[in-house]
C-alpha cells in the first residue's frame, strides 16, 4: 500500500506534470538554479561546455541557450556567452586570454570602464596595456609586440566617435597571431558585420538596443572560433557569470522590434545632427554619418546604419559653466550614461582628460536620440541654447 504523502511534502513533491504541445509566441521563462537529472548516467553524461545537456543554472536554461542563439544570429556567429554586463563580458575576454607578461592594445578613445580595467591589469595582474590612436589603421602592426596577445576595437568610439579600420587593423593583428576584439555595441550587430571585416570576439552590452528598455543590465561575447569559445566558456565558469531568467526573457521579448527602433533611431539622430550642425553654438558634429567625422569613409565603406548616439563639440567661446547650465536647463534630454531606450539622454564629457592625444577645442556633449518627436527635441535643445 502507498502511503500518502504528508500535507508538508506534498507542497513540495507533485505528481502533475502538465500537457506537453504548448506553443506560443513568447519564450518561456526558465528559473533554476538546480537542475534535476533524469539519473546518475545523465548526470555523467552531460557537458556544460558542449551545451547539449542542463547541468547548473549558472550554464544555462532553455530561456538562456534560446537567447545565445539568437544573438549570434544576429552577428552572423556561431558561438554565444551571456554576461551580467557590458563590462563583464569585456573582463571575460580579459581574463580568458591574458597572463602576466602579456601585453594588451586598447584605442584612446575605448569605453572608459574598459580603460579602467586595462588600469586594473596593469597594476595588479602584470599584464601591460598600451593604448593607441583609434585611426591608425595598418600602422597598428608597428606597436605589437612578441608579447601582444589581444587588441581591443571600438567601432566607433562612444564618446568621440572615430571609426577605426577594422580590416587594416585585424590584418595586421592576424599576421602576428594576435586576436582581435570589437565592442559593437554602437551598431547592435545590425549595422557593422564584424566578422566579415576580421574580427575575432564580438562584444555586445545588450543593456543597450537588445533591451530597449533602459531596464537590463546585460552582455554577451559572439565568437566563430569553438576553440576560442571554449577558452572563454571556461572563464564565464570560473567567473560564474551569470544572467538571471527574466533578464534574458527581457531582451528576447525586446529583439523582434529592434531593427524597427534601431532604424527609427538613426532617422531622428541624422535629423537632429544637421539641425546641431547649422547652429552657432556647434563647432562640430562628431557622427560617422557626416563627413567630417574622423574616419567617415570607413564607416561609409563598412556601415549600412548609425543608430542613435553622437555627439557635438561646442563653440570654443563658451566654458563648461555654460554648457553644463545647457545640459541642466534640457527638459527631454535626461542627464544619464547609456543608450538605446526610448528616452533620450545628454552627457558633458572632460574629453581632454580622458584622451591623451585630444586635440579639440570646445566641451563635448554626447547625445542619445530617443523615440521622441524631433520638432520636441530641436525645441527642448532651442530652450537650452537661449538659457545658456
Amino acid at each position: 500500500m502507498t502511503r500518502k504523502k504528508s500535507a508538508q511534502t506534498a507542497l513540495i513533491h507533485t505528481d502533475y506534470k502538465a500537457p506537453e504541445g504548448f506553443a506560443a509566441f513568447p519564450s518561456a521563462i526558465h528559473h533554476a538554479s538546480t537542475v534535476l537529472f533524469k539519473n546518475v548516467a545523465a548526470m555523467r553524461s552531460g557537458d556544460w561546455k558542449e551545451k547539449n545537456a542542463y547541468t547548473y543554472g549558472l550554464h544555462g536554461t532553455p530561456t538562456t541557450f534560446t537567447l545565445e542563439a539568437r544573438l549570434a544570429e544576429i552577428e552572423d556567429g556561431k558561438h554565444c556567452l551571456l554576461a551580467p554586463s557590458g563590462l563583464a563580458a569585456i573582463a571575460m575576454v580579459d581574463f580568458a586570454l591574458l597572463k602576466t607578461g602579456d601585453d594588451v592594445l586598447l584605442p584612446d578613445n575605448v569605453y572608459n570602464p574598459n580603460r579602467e580595467l586595462g588600469k586594473w591589469l596593469s597594476q595588479d595582474f602584470g599584464v601591460t596595456a598600451r593604448y593607441y590612436d583609434p585611426l591608425v589603421g595598418a600602422g597598428i602592426a608597428a606597436l605589437i609586440q612578441p608579447n601582444t596577445k589581444l587588441i581591443w576595437t571600438e567601432a566607433p568610439g562612444s564618446v568621440s566617435m572615430e571609426v577605426p579600420d577594422l580590416p587594416a587593423i585585424c590584418a595586421a593583428a592576424h599576421a602576428r597571431g594576435v586576436l582581435v576584439a570589437l565592442d559593437n555595441t554602437w551598431s547592435a550587430g545590425l549595422a557593422l558585420r564584424g566578422f566579415e571585416l576580421g574580427v575575432d570576439i564580438i562584444m555586445q552590452a545588450l543593456t543597450k538596443y537588445q533591451s530597449g528598455g533602459s531596464d537590463v543590465l546585460m552582455g554577451a561575447l559572439i565568437t566563430r572560433d569553438r576553440a576560442l569559445h571554449e577558452r572563454l566558456s571556461l572563464a564565464h565558469m570560473r567567473l560564474g557569470m551569470g544572467v538571471g531568467a527574466d533578464d534574458a526573457y527581457l531582451v528576447l521579448r525586446s529583439l523582434p522590434t529592434m531593427k524597427l527602433r534601431f532604424d527609427a533611431h538613426d532617422k531622428a539622430a541624422r535629423q537632429l545632427a544637421a539641425w546641431l550642425k547649422a547652429r552657432p553654438e556647434i563647432a562640430k558634429v562628431l557622427h560617422p554619418a557626416f563627413e567630417d567625422c574622423p574616419g567617415h569613409a570607413v564607416w561609409r565603406r563598412d556601415f549600412s546604419g548609425a543608430g542613435g548616439l553622437f555627439s557635438v563639440l561646442f563653440d570654443a567661446r563658451y566654458t563648461e559653466e555654460q554648457t553644463d547650465r545647457f545640459v541642466d536647463s534640457l527638459k527631454l534630454f535626461k542627464l544619464g550614461y547609456s543608450w538605446g531606450g526610448a528616452n533620450s539622454l545628454v552627457m558633458p564629457y572632460r574629453i581632454a582628460q580622458m584622451r591623451k592625444g585630444w586635440r579639440e577645442e570646445g566641451i563635448l556633449v554626447r547625445f542619445n536620440v530617443g523615440l521622441e518627436d524631433v520638432a520636441d527635441l530641436i525645441a527642448d535643445i532651442e530652450a537650452a541654447f537661449a538659457a545658456m
